[in-house]
């Protein structure tokens, strides 16, 4: 069996700068990868296709996708994109003409799709899907934290409201999750036994690269899954995967008059201003060799690994769902056809609850630390780069959980009410510890921004607990309120959730 598995996250952005890291980020990728995707799987789904792939979303990117503001932000941006692309259409130059038309049509159905589906948030378009059975839902902790350098605590906590958040989007509760990063530490399984986590994905280096089948992870019945990196790497390899095709667009070259991409991938070394037009039919003409390519690598990929297991076996690609229409601007046509082909060619496509449900699992496995970045350790999160915030991250959550327990203790043998003071302080906690900084610090990707970010919120927790650590209780409340107003993502977060200092866990 073959499963495809999609990871779709992105920071919490509102409110937090524009361009060239901010909110900019969130439309870009709503505009070329949520909305194309979230058709192609509405278009099979109506075909009666079902359990077409896993999908992982990430309550972060959740909250964005039906967050008021980012609703607002989003049609204005597609507007302006129209704009652009009638003015590009405008331009003396032939190619940038022809650009501005194509450009014209695809915003023209975006801003439809968004206006008819959209425009009260993203719930409702994934809602319906979850329901039609087009992808396995997996869920995953509030905010993404980096969860094996997270106190355990701290960790439950973020898993539980994130497995509840979900919920109270979609009325489902993800079986299965994407662990952030696919961080993983010893123990943390039976934290997933006791929030109700079946299965979770790791890379494939995890389990020594034997992906074949599912692994229950020591003495526990939760299955780990692991990405097969033979035939993911042929999608998204830094060396040879397909978006890196001549004919396809290029991510990085801008007519900075428009806004607008005009050029095709050309060669690796061809430089920005050298390279050719873009042309729609050289691009489609590569999906479709790339489709079949892909195909005949899973089925060469089937027959070898179960050809040396001696038994039916399974492979699981998996990649970040921004891969496709964000970074490689033809991802979800390739994706609709890939869908479509592989059961045309007898290859039997299904979900991880699937590969369980059928008994594509192993025997068990002692996994020890891991996680899919550089190295497949913890170094991008935890290495020398990144110290300073690894620091940063214990203190913070240190405060936090000091100054909730003992304000918690000054009120012994009373009910404890919902107390949106300390629910603030959770989720500036919770932001602050978020993955993200440290792996755009170690890959020197916008590092100041996710530097400033991790320390904005930092601050903003530490200003809240000095508050209510002093009895200053008026004025811990109006700074809650205040930096709410940027950072009110998760109302439901409810810190008497939190589990209390003695409570064992993992």
């Amino acid at each position: 069996m073959f499963a495809l598995v999609l990871h779709s996250h992105l920071p919490w952005l509102a409110n937090h700068g524009r361009w060239p890291v901010g909110e900019e980020w969130l439309y870009q990728s709503w505009a070329a990868t949520y909305l194309p995707v979230t058709s192609v799987l509405r278009r099979l789904a109506d075909e009666g296709r079902s359990r077409l792939l896993t999908l992982g979303i990430t309550p972060v990117l959740a909250a964005q996708l039906d967050d008021p503001h980012c609703l607002d932000g989003m049609h204005h941006w597609l507007g302006n994109w129209q704009l652009r692309a009638h003015e590009a259409a405008g331009m003396p130059s032939a190619s940038l003409r022809e650009l501005g038309a194509h450009e014209h049509r695809a915003s023209t159905v975006a801003l439809a799709d968004f206006e008819t589906r959209w425009r009260h948030g993203g719930s409702a378009v994934l809602r319906e899907l979850i329901d039609a059975d087009a992808f396995e839902l997996l869920g995953g902790p509030l905010a993404h934290p980096f969860q094996p350098l997270l106190d355990p605590r701290l960790r439950a906590f973020s898993l539980s409201e994130g497995l509840a958040d979900a919920h109270a989007r979609w009325g489902h509760t993800p079986s299965g999750i994407w662990a952030p990063e696919c961080g993983y530490t010893p123990g943390m399984e039976t934290g997933y036994a006791a929030a109700g986590v079946s299965h979770f994905m790791v890379d494939g280096p995890a389990l020594r690269g034997d992906t074949s089948l599912g692994r229950p992870v020591w003495n526990s019945d939760v299955v780990a899954f692991g990405r097969d990196l033979e035939v993911s790497y042929r999608v998204w390899s830094p060396k040879d995967g397909y978006p890196g095709h001549a004919a396809y667009r290029d991510f990085h070259t801008y007519d900075h008059d428009t806004g607008l991409k005009p050029a095709r991938v050309t060669s690796r070394t061809t430089p920005s201003d050298k390279k050719a037009p873009y042309d729609p039919a050289l691009a489609a003409a590569a999906v479709d060799r790339h489709v079949d390519d892909f195909v005949e690598t899973v089925r060469r990929r089937l027959r070898s690994e179960s050809a040396r297991i001696g038994r039916d076996a399974l492979v699981v690609a998996a990649f970040d769902t921004e891969l496709f229409g964000h970074w490689w601007y033809e991802g979800p046509q390739w994706l609709e056809k890939v869908l479509r082909a592989l059961p045309e060619a007898g290859i039997e496509i299904g979900t991880l609850a699937d590969a369980r449900a059928r008994g594509y699992v192993g025997a068990p496995v002692e996994l020890q630390d891991s996680s899919w970045g550089s190295g497949k350790d913890w170094r991008v999160w935890a290495g020398d780069q990144v110290q300073d915030l690894v620091r940063l991250n214990a203190e913070v959550v240190q405060t936090a959980l000091d100054t909730i327990d003992k304000d918690r203790d000054a009120h012994p043998g009373t009910p404890e009410l919902r107390n949106r003071v300390h629910d603030q302080m959770l989720r500036e906690t919770l932001m602050a510890v978020s993955s993200d900084w440290a792996f755009m610090v170690s890959k020197d990707s916008a590092a100041g921004y996710a530097r400033d970010r991790a320390h904005k919120h930092a601050h903003a927790l530490r200003e809240i607990a000095d508050a209510v650590a002093s009895g200053r209780v008026d004025a811990a409340h109006r700074l809650a309120d205040g930096w709410n107003a940027a950072d009110g993502l998760f109302a439901a977060l409810d810190a008497r959730r939190l589990p209390g200092r003695d409570t064992a866990t993992v």
